[in-house]
């Protein structure tokens, strides 16, 4: 009970760190690890897989459509991947890019300190880049190498263009042109 001389705080002004944003990123990283407690790893791994297939196809049409072009260029593609994750609060930089693969580096994922033990999350960029590349260069296999979400102080990705000895000895997920 409170002294009635002392006027309670109004709700509204209260200093609470929540918005959309925030509310959003928390319900993804909660959803991620029950999925990951409930049915493991690679079952979430799956679920989130199928949602990144969709948005990947989203937005590879948004950035087709805006730039009037039928297929990305090899460059236009790491342009876009990078320009998609800035515009999600991400800090994906290219590393390398040549006609066998693109080097993305990360220092800040979107998902922010939510995305910490919820290694399924990585699952989005892998098949939002997957998806991308492939339907724009006929093929990838992306590989997260380094992760955030694994305690990695940033994120190393690796996306093959082409079906190289390289791209064969290493485990990833594969990317076809629908």
């Amino acid at each position: 009970m409170s002294d009635s001389s002392t006027p309670l705080p109004v709700v509204s002004e209260l200093a609470i760190s929540l918005e959309r944003d925030l509310f959003l990123r928390t319900l993804l990283g909660h959803l991620a690890g029950i999925l990951q407690k409930v049915v493991g790893l690679e079952e979430a791994s799956g679920f989130v897989s199928v949602v990144g297939q969709e948005i990947g196809d989203e937005i590879n049409h948004t950035y087709k459509n805006a730039l009037a072009v039928e297929n990305l260029s090899r460059e236009q593609v790491g342009e876009v991947l990078v320009d998609l994750k800035r515009r999600i609060q991400g800090d994906f930089y290219v590393v390398e890019q040549d006609e066998e693969k693109i080097v993305l580096g990360n220092r800040a994922c979107p998902f922010g300190d939510k995305v910490i033990g919820r290694p399924a999350l990585c699952m989005m960029t892998s098949n939002v880049f997957g998806s991308i590349a492939a339907d724009n260069l006929g093929y990838a296999k992306v590989v997260v190498e380094e992760a955030i979400a694994q305690g990695d102080p940033g994120c190393r990705v690796v996306v093959y263009l082409k079906s190289t000895p390289a791209a064969e000895a290493v485990e990833g997920r594969e990317y076809f042109k629908g």
